[in-house]
């Protein structure tokens, strides 16, 4: 059952075509990669399909439990609400709030109770910050990081902000996780554990889960099927063995050694 239908996805600005009928679809618990050399316009897809860009033509639907939603013109918090999340290339944390209160903000949004319990603080307000206390902490503990909850995000070593953003994702409870680059600036043991991790949190939290990632290392280990982009436009599919032997995709991205490693 396809989770995510894009249909002909296009976006100009101006004289522009950043993005140009880009057909995409991911099944649900599928693992999938997007890669392209920089400029390929990739960004801008994960863009499109979290509101921050409005589509100029073309249709974006997600499926939630055999509900389908079209995504085109919705604002992002309400992308999220729908059962999609993301992480960004550069990470976009509250570096002043601590690690525990950048999960609760995000678990705000599936709260379920009103302004007036919330003013006088009553029995299902308690519970409810109860609850989003010890979720927030059950999350944060699966990605090593239950020991810093008190700590300013701005504080933690870089990869430890990866993972916090991917933890702040987590906790809006989407079926469907774009990853923007997780292993940017990390070493290659912070690559290799992130790695592990993506693949270990797809299966324990039945997500779908679409990730663009220059660590190619990373794209061949755990992606099952791959979308390579080049100049606003898909230019192959496939799976990695398919990818890495495409010659369209060597010419435009992965290179001679690439291929051959």
């Amino acid at each position: 059952m396809a989770i995510l239908n894009v249909n002909k996805l296009t976006k100009s600005f101006g004289g522009l075509t950043a993005v140009s009928d880009v057909n995409i679809e991911l099944k649900k618990g599928e693992l999938v990669g997007l890669i392209g050399p920089n400029g390929a316009g990739k960004t801008t897809v994960f863009n499109l399909l979290t509101g921050i860009y409005e589509p100029t033509s073309g249709e974006i639907v997600l499926d939630r439990d055999g509900k389908q939603t079209k995504l085109n013109k919705m604002k992002p918090f309400k992308v999220s609400k729908a059962g999609l999340a993301r992480t960004f290339q550069n990470i976009r944390l509250f570096k002043d709030l601590t690690v525990l209160d950048n999960v609760r903000i995000a678990m705000n949004q599936n709260i379920n109770y009103g302004v007036f319990s919330g003013l006088l603080q009553l029995p299902k307000f308690r519970h409810e910050e109860k609850r989003i206390r010890e979720e927030s902490m059950e999350l944060l503990d699966i990605f090593n990081l239950g020991g810093k909850v008190n700590e300013k995000a701005r504080n933690l070593p870089y990869g430890e902000q990866r993972r916090l953003e991917i933890v702040r994702a987590l906790a809006t409870k989407p079926v469907l996780l774009l990853l923007d680059e997780p292993a940017a600036g990390m070493n290659p043991a912070e690559s290799a554990q992130l790695t592990d991790t993506i693949a270990k949190l797809r299966s324990d939290f039945d997500l779908t889960i679409l990730l663009i990632e220059h660590d190619m290392s990373v794209v061949m280990k755990i992606c099952e099927r791959i979308y390579v982009m080049d100049y606003g436009k898909v230019i192959a599919q496939g799976t990695p063995g398919e990818i890495k032997t495409n010659k369209r995709v060597i010419e435009a991205y992965l290179g001679e050694d690439a291929a051959n490693a």
